[in-house]
């Protein structure tokens, strides 16, 4: 089929756009990521003397990268609708929330549509797939204290230890109050046919939309974080001790990431900007801490009940173009998530003139030096 002028210059455009996009996020990366490193390694005094204070400007340093990120998609159109009960409320609480993976455009998703949920971004802990660790933004990763897991039965025992070790080390003393987990343990297209084989094999519910979830990393973060009480009381101390110590984990945030038509967005796509302008829509559902089990056959029952009713959420909402109410709503309530333009230019702005002020100083020294 013969290609017509308006096609061949809407394709010369899409790829102009992608280049200077590729160009601009090459160069975001290379200013913004070697700023944040050398802050912390001049901040390195401080984190003896402060912990908490050091965590808190890093927390900060953190939430400007993952705003970056997030105006890659702002700045093409891809924008996001929120549905089901409003995260804001619990943003100060403990959560873990429990997302369906489809590509790797949720977790840009994920960084676009907490950016407004208050101290969320810079407090939050990531788990995600170790290959991730040899990508550009592996060292802020390391760095901020997030875990990256080996995926494989042959490797799962010990990454379930790895896991226990690293909470214990790191979420109570870097101040972190949200966990972002993937209990599926990778995308929709590679796990759906064995998901699917494990269901029929053991008489469990055909899922097309989502995969049957693991246990290992859900039950361990809840065993690690929940607070163990006695008598309204935090275990092995009085009342006053008790008041001082972290509530622990308070909420389970059930999160359902619905692209139009089934179509996920990928970070090539994010970086290049070459679709057109998509709404991806997210739904929430809290539930209390309280009301999820944590003894092992339980959990597995509950976490198969989440996605379950996640995959009729997706059915719905492809069949419809929008979720269902939450039980007990009659209507359907969405929230379109905004973001500033002018903060987003002004977080930009102090990545390059950072990275303009670190290249002088090393510069400098280089020169005494040689």
């Amino acid at each position: 089929m013969a290609v017509t002028l308006e096609q061949a210059r809407r394709a010369a455009y899409i790829f102009l756009k992608a280049l200077l996009r590729f160009g601009f996020m090459v160069s975001n990366n290379l200013v913004a990521i070697p700023s944040y490193i050398l802050y912390l390694i001049v901040l390195q005094p401080l984190r003896l003397l402060d912990s908490k204070r050091f965590w808190y400007i890093e927390g900060v340093l953190f939430k400007w990268l993952l705003a970056m990120v997030a105006s890659w998609g702002w700045c093409a159109g891809y924008t996001v609708i929120e549905w089901g009960d409003d995260i804001k409320t619990i943003s100060e609480d403990e959560a873990v929330m429990l997302v369906n993976h489809q590509a790797t455009g949720d977790i840009c998703t994920l960084m676009m549509c907490l950016q407004d949920k208050g101290t969320v971004v810079r407090k939050m802990m990531w788990l995600m797939d170790y290959i991730f660790k040899y990508t550009n933004f592996g060292i802020v990763s390391l760095i901020h204290g997030d875990f990256f897991i080996r995926q494989g039965k042959a490797y799962r025992d010990r990454q379930l230890l790895l896991l226990q070790e690293h909470l214990e080390k790191h979420y109570r003393s870097r101040d972190r109050k949200w966990i972002v987990l993937f209990p599926e343990g990778g995308f929709l297209r590679k796990r759906r046919e064995t998901s699917q084989a494990f269901a029929k094999k053991n008489n469990l519910p055909f899922l097309t939309h989502v995969t049957l979830p693991r246990l290992g990393a859900t039950q361990v973060i809840l065993k690690n974080l929940i607070a163990q009480q006695e008598n309204g009381t935090l275990a092995g101390g009085d009342a006053p001790e008790a008041e001082s110590k972290p509530k622990g984990l308070q909420w389970v945030i059930d999160t359902t990431i619905a692209y139009p038509k089934a179509e996920p967005l990928d970070i090539q796509t994010w970086i290049l900007g070459y679709r057109r302008p998509t709404i991806t829509h997210v739904h929430y559902r809290i539930f209390p801490i309280k009301d999820v089990p944590v003894e092992p056959a339980a959990l597995t029952v509950w976490l198969y009940q989440r996605f379950i009713e996640k995959e009729d959420l997706l059915s719905h909402f492809y069949k419809t173009g929008a979720f269902p109410p939450l039980q007990g709503q009659t209507e359907i309530v969405s929230r379109e998530m905004t973001l500033s333009n002018l903060w987003l230019i002004l977080v930009q702005l102090f990545a390059f003139l950072s990275g303009g002020m670190w290249y002088c100083i090393l510069q400098y020294f280089y020169q005494c030096l040689f």
